[in-house]
């Protein structure tokens, strides 16, 4: 996608957007203010197979993606986007979360490329991890080249660049000697070889023997042997293979988390010792889990795509990871439903909004991201007819064995032409909502008997139901309910005291909807039920 934003006016915003894709597109426009003489502008994502990928792997793609965009918009150059594993890393740890654990533990310091995959459906752990990440990619529509280390490393595609290492050796040894702990610099190297007895990447100084040739002498089990570093024989040391990586395959832009803030200033160094120069990048914050820890793929303690796409959608996935990335935010499951729904807040505003707000709505650059609607308005007249948290209202009323057909039946009382065909977007939220219904609401529903205060409170909202057609407004409804909350005589101090109550008694929960419209989607009739189930 090489298009320019065509509208003067749009482009002319893009230029001073405070939107951050925009902010960081600028920096790439000031080293290539009409893209690269010599290639397209080069934009990578690092990823390391170590675990089963999670959303923090998935959310460095898509927002890479997003500043690939951005760029493009304000210079129409071409650019690509490389997503790179660093499957030829020494597996150091068993991860939690995955089967036949005593097979991983038996390969402990072998290249992740070269473990057995202990799924046994793929060559090797690192090509099932890949595999999955891929897979998600592809669905989610990214225009993206896969590059693996473990094909460069072996095919001898990194072999100049190893050589390259070798003849820099010291002066990367004095980069990196210094930012380390003594007992770390008695066995630091910055080329890691491959054992050809066990097979394990070795933690072991060496003395480069011949640069030309990629020939190192060091000790394996015991003995000291001379032995090549080309070819899939080694691997360099994280810092030093970033910066090489940079310099081979000139990388022009590279985002990374905040953990990696030191690794970026060393790997810098190292890069233009190499005859390269570091890339433009943006350092975010780390998510967290739902206790305020790191995330780790090891632990599995934060949230698989699958997970996320179960319970919730494509969209509001990008959605909560477009907002703000040098703010640490939390990630599980109970953030899904409130994504859900701004996504579709901020997709219905951008028709009305003037041009420079367009460019600041997370939503104008989600639809970008697979080079949809370049140039002007986007999404114009989407909307949702039910918002997520009202049909999760709705779904945890009719109970953990409720179906698509039951949820749809309720939905005509509320939204015209309830057809699942005319609504797509919406029928996709009902499966959801039933599965997370299922998983995480049923369980926790407890309805409540309503104090004697509260108890008069629904009876008198029933008799007033009673009075109200089928086809009452959810505005009409509300306004009923707002009346006899705010009725001296029930003794609620406040509204909010009422609507809890409304969600304690009637739907079991300390949060709940706007109580007009849960009426006018549940039906005046059976919300009459729910009082009187409350009330006996």
């Amino acid at each position: 996608m090489t298009d320019t934003l065509e509208r003067p006016d749009v482009l002319a915003a893009a230029k001073v957007s405070k939107a951050w894709p925009f902010e960081e597109a600028r920096k790439l426009l000031k080293r290539y203010p009409d893209g690269r003489k010599d290639g397209p502008v080069l934009f990578e994502t690092g990823y390391g197979p170590s675990g089963l990928p999670h959303i923090g792997t998935f959310q460095e793609v898509l927002r890479t993606t997003l500043v690939r965009r951005a760029y493009e918009a304000l210079t129409g150059a071409p650019t690509r986007l490389v997503a790179f594993s660093d499957d030829m890393d020494g597996l150091r740890k068993v991860p939690d979360n995955v089967p036949n654990q005593g097979l991983l533990a038996a390969h402990i310091g072998h290249p992740l490329s070269r473990v057995p995959d202990p799924f046994e459906r793929y060559e090797s752990f690192a090509h099932h991890n890949n595999a999955m990440l891929r897979e998600f990619l592809d669905r989610f529509g990214f225009d993206y080249e896969f590059v693996a280390a473990s094909d460069r490393y072996n095919a001898g595609g990194f072999d100049d660049a190893l050589k390259n290492v070798l003849v820099n050796y010291q002066a990367i040894m004095d980069i990196m000697l210094p930012t380390l702990r003594e007992e770390r610099r008695q066995t630091y190297s910055p080329v890691l070889p491959i054992s050809a007895k066990t097979g394990q990447v070795l933690q072991v100084p060496i003395e480069v023997i011949d640069a030309d040739s990629g020939i190192v002498r060091f000790e394996d089990c015991g003995e000291m042997v001379e032995q090549s570093i080309l070819g899939g024989k080694s691997k360099l040391q994280w810092k030093v293979d970033w910066a090489m990586r940079w310099v081979a395959l000139g990388v022009d832009y590279e985002m990374c988390g905040k953990d990696l803030t030191d690794s970026v200033t060393q790997s810098g160094r190292i890069a233009r010792v190499l005859g390269g120069q570091r890339p433009e990048g943006l350092i975010y914050e780390l998510f967290l889990d739902e206790k305020g820890e790191k995330i780790s793929k090891s632990k599995g303690n934060g949230l698989t795509i699958e997970q996320w796409l179960t319970y919730g959608s494509e969209e509001s996935l990008g959605f909560y990871l477009f907002r703000e990335p040098k703010s640490a935010k939390q990630l599980h499951v109970g953030i899904i439903p409130r994504a859900v729904d701004e996504y579709w807040q901020f997709r219905e505003k951008i028709p009305g909004q003037p041009v420079e707000q367009q460019l600041g709505n997370p939503v104008w650059h989600l639809l970008r991201t697979n080079g949809q609607d370049q140039g002007g308005a986007a999404g114009e007249g989407e909307s949702l007819p039910v918002t997520y948290g009202l049909l999760l209202n709705l779904v945890g009323v009719l109970g953990a064995q409720a179906t698509r057909e039951q949820v749809w039946s309720y939905l005509g009382n509320y939204v015209e032409n309830a057809d699942p065909a005319a609504h797509p977007a919406l029928d996709g939220l009902v499966g959801k909502a039933l599965a997370y219904n299922r998983d995480f609401i049923a369980p926790t529903l407890q309805r409540r008997k309503p104090e004697a205060n509260e108890a008069a409170a629904l009876a008198a909202l029933d008799e007033e139901l009673a009075a109200m057609d089928e086809a009452a407004t959810a505005e009409e409804l509300q306004n009923l309910v707002y009346e006899i909350g705010k009725d001296p005589h029930f003794g609620f101090e406040q509204l909010r005291d009422w609507f809890k109550a409304l969600y304690e008694t009637l739907l079991g929960s300390s949060q709940g909807p706007r109580m007009g419209s849960f009426i006018a989607l549940y039906g005046v009739t059976n919300t009459r039920q729910l009082i009187a189930e409350a009330l006996s």
